[in-house]
């Protein structure tokens, strides 16, 4: 470098500061790097203990790993579908004995008791339309019912749930 003051005293210093400038720069690259390295090796530890589990020491109990983790999550999932595959039976039509058998049941029953129904959102004079899934019945407005109407249905007239047939008398 051509670049001097003249002052052999003031170069040196000058010499001198920009090494240790230099050499303090490069040890904290250095010194952050490793400091960085040491938390990733730390952490990468803690991964792998937390991976395979902990032995019991004294005071602390033994931790389990991630694998035997997972079995237990998959020994009560086993549970857990079970009792889906329960729940599930009950919500379809099957064999009769579902839950939602006795609903359907239940319904026909009603049907067959109360074949139309105010709807909702009908005029003051309480207009009654037959509700959609309803079977097609008399209107009870339209006049008088012939006997065996299904406006002459009591409850005892209808099945009940093992099949047998009550008639009204």
């Amino acid at each position: 470098m051509a670049a001097e003051t003249g002052i052999p005293a003031v170069d040196t210093v000058l010499v001198w500061g920009g090494a240790v400038s230099l050499t303090l720069g490069l040890v904290t690259i250095a010194w952050r790097g490793i400091r960085g390295g040491v938390r990733l090796g730390r952490r990468v530890d803690q991964f792998i203990d937390d991976w395979q589990g902990e032995p019991s020491r004294a005071g602390v109990p033994a931790r389990p790993g991630v694998m035997e983790r997972m079995g237990g999550l998959e020994d009560r999932m086993g549970g857990v579908e079970a009792d889906l595959q329960r729940i599930k039976h009950e919500l379809y039509p099957n064999s009769g004995g579902s839950l939602r058998d006795a609903v359907d049941r239940a319904n026909e029953r009603l049907a067959l008791l109360c074949p139309t129904t105010v709807v909702p959102g009908g005029d003051a004079r309480g207009d009654r339309r037959p509700v959609p899934g309803d079977t097609e019945q008399d209107d009870p407005g339209d006049g008088p019912t012939a006997p065996g109407d299904a406006s002459d249905l009591t409850s005892g007239d209808t099945r009940d749930s093992a099949g047998d047939s009550h008639e009204g008398g």
